[in-house]
């Protein structure tokens, strides 16, 4: 059986008061009949069990069992809790509950009230009531301190998962594209075959179903890359021709930093999943070169087609991809060429860390 360590120290407390109150008896502490000091002793000393739930009740136990009995323990105790587990206010008001049970009980022993009994006792008391204060104080501190560093352990643990759903809607829609425009291929050639005509037909249905459970589970990302490798434009490119999209690659600005080519990389990989979507068998032209400013443009621009994928859409990945340049500093557009089918053009900046001058 596990006992906490509060439920201890409220048990050890009971017990220091109890022995308290029988010295009080035997000794005695107060003029009043020893079964009215063991009385109040004891009931004192019971109310300090639930010092953390009813503060004010033990902080005035506290003081008639000081009043009656002269016994300081559940007078402290209660006090100090009163101050610790309520409010500002109700702590200054069990403070003075304390210092009315040391009156009553000088005025009981000595029949009379000095100024010393009325000023004196007062100033121990706020001493406790002034620690009582500063240990709720820290508790709230801790308390804010726990909350945060919980909120930001999950707010942690959440950015991971997106940047994790994010890769996977980036990279698999792309993918799923590229396999659902593989099998429409094969389905307008497969008409002499009715298997291989309705297998065709199975992927690309499939395809699209997937397209739209990934989009369902992931939902709208907004997250940044991180430093993995990806494959190259070339690569890109390639996979998108071999499916049978006719894409051309104008590569103008040579090698490019790592931060840099994985944004390029991923505008391109945008702008070839949408054309696979709408224009799949129109020209689709790759633009990246270099600005007077030393940033990088990119385009992909594909003519108008005159049949569209059945793939379903949804603007996660322009959203997540827009969000992913608005973060490097760079900017993104898109939209119809006038007559001209349709761009997606993105200015991203030079991300090449330089060592500054000494």
């Amino acid at each position: 059986m596990h006992i906490s360590r509060r439920t201890l120290i409220d048990g050890a407390l009971v017990l220091a008061c109890l022995v308290l109150t029988l010295l009080a008896v035997k000794t005695p502490w107060s003029p009043l009949p020893w079964p009215v000091v063991a009385a109040a002793g004891v009931l004192g000393s019971a109310a300090m069990w639930p010092r953390r739930r009813w503060p004010v009740i033990s902080a005035v136990a506290g003081a008639a069992a000081f009043a009656l009995a002269g016994n300081p323990g559940p007078l402290f105790v209660g006090v100090y809790s009163g101050a610790r587990h309520a409010s500002r206010v109700i702590a200054w008001l069990c403070g003075i509950a304390g210092w009315a049970g040391f009156v009553v009980w000088s005025w009981f022993d000595a029949g009379q009230l000095t100024v010393d009994n009325v000023v004196f006792p007062p100033l121990g008391l706020a001493l406790v009531v002034l620690a009582g204060i500063n240990q709720a104080t820290r508790d709230a501190l801790l308390a804010s301190l726990e909350e945060q560093a919980r909120v930001a352990d999950e707010q942690a643990r959440t950015a991971e998962r997106t940047r994790i759903a994010g890769e996977m809607h980036d990279v698999l829609a792309h993918k799923m594209s590229l396999i659902a425009l593989y099998a429409g291929a094969l389905e307008l050639r497969a008409t002499d075959d009715p298997k291989l005509h309705d297998g065709t037909v199975l992927i690309r249905t499939t395809a699209r179903e997937a397209l739209v459970e990934l989009r369902e589970v992931l939902g709208v990302l907004r997250t940044d890359v991180t430093t993995e490798q990806f494959a190259d434009l070339h690569t890109l490119v390639t996979a998108s021709s071999r499916a049978g999209h006719p894409v051309e690659l104008r590569d103008e600005a040579g090698d490019l930093p790592a931060a840099t080519a994985r944004v390029v990389y991923r505008v391109v990989q945008e702008g070839l999943t949408n054309a696979h979507k709408h224009a799949p068998e129109a020209l689709t032209t790759v633009t990246v070169g270099r600005l007077e400013d030393g940033s990088v443009a990119v385009a992909v621009h594909n003519d108008i087609g005159k049949t569209a994928m059945d793939l379903p859409g949804s603007a996660a990945g322009l959203v997540g991809l827009a969000e992913r340049i608005r973060l490097v500093g760079g900017s993104l557009r898109s939209g119809p060429v006038a007559g001209d089918g349709w761009q997606l053009a993105a200015v991203v900046p030079w991300l090449d860390p330089r060592p500054e001058a000494s």
